[in-house]
């Protein structure tokens, strides 16, 4: 599975700016890719573009070498499957009946849901720490609950590539770390995933690479390593940081009050 943005380019009429201007990636499977940047910067313009929901202005999105575009949708969901930043729950279904959803681009359009099928909807559940929930109705979740239904959906789809919109949002730090582990497993196990985060160290500690966005443009590209620098982290999000080495040698950020006189300019 290889997914490949070459020079995308998204404007939004109305906008005199790009929401992207000529941002280049390429993912492949066992391959974790974050993308991360301030608020604004062109993240979710461009995960909506990657899924073919946003047709680019310029450039191009292939998924195994074929345009994004000439997919259906059906060809599309078995191979690829997308958590959003925002979903509000349409229908007061139980929780596994939600998740079972995530079957449909596997069955027929008449297809009542067989055994391998059941048994995907429960393998995803367990592994979103789920089990105790799976007979609530999903109107009765919290945010960080519905959070975790919304991945599982996902995984039962059984995509060979994840692409995640704040993944984390709304969860406590136990379930934020369980999220991050599951997808490097499913990454270790020949998945591909683009994770869109605000966790600049939690990517840093579980991504092969990272993007790092910046009114719509590359500001860098490359290894966690590679991406956090202390200088280019500070121009892009305007802010102070300092970055240290946790002790797996992953770089971690620490956000410094303006006001610290020892802050490095």
């Amino acid at each position: 599975m290889s997914l490949v943005a070459t020079e995308v380019t998204i404007r939004y009429p109305g906008l005199g700016t790009a929401a992207l201007d000529r941002v280049t990636l390429q993912l492949g499977k066992r391959e974790l890719l974050a993308v991360v940047g301030p608020n604004g910067s062109g993240k979710t313009s461009l995960l909506r573009a990657l899924t073919g929901f946003l047709p680019a202005s310029a450039g191009s999105v292939t998924l195994e070498g074929r345009s994004i575009g000439h997919w259906s949708p059906a060809e599309l969901a078995r191979a690829l499957a997308v958590v959003t930043q925002r979903e509000e729950p349409a229908f007061a279904l139980r929780l596994e009946d939600a998740v079972m959803l995530g079957r449909y681009p596997h069955l027929g359009p008449f297809s009542a849901p067989a055994a391998a099928d059941h048994a995907a909807v429960r393998t995803a559940i367990s592994r979103c720490d789920l089990d105790a929930l799976a007979d609530r109705r999903i109107d009765t979740l919290s945010g960080g609950e519905w959070q975790r239904v919304r991945l599982a959906r996902a995984l039962a789809q059984e995509p060979r590539l994840l692409v995640l919109d704040e993944p984390t949002a709304a969860l406590d730090i136990r379930h934020e770390m369980q999220i991050f582990e599951l997808i490097r497993r499913l990454v270790d196990d020949g998945l591909g995933a683009v994770v869109v985060t605000h966790h600049l160290n939690l990517a840093a500690r579980f991504a092969d690479r990272m993007l790092l966005l910046s009114q719509g443009r590359v500001a860098a590209s490359g290894t966690p390593a590679q991406v956090l620098d202390a200088g280019v982290l500070r121009q892009v999000f305007e802010w102070p940081v300092a970055v240290t080495a946790w002790t797996d040698g992953s770089p971690q950020v620490t956000p410094l009050r303006s006001t610290d006189p020892n802050r490095a300019e």
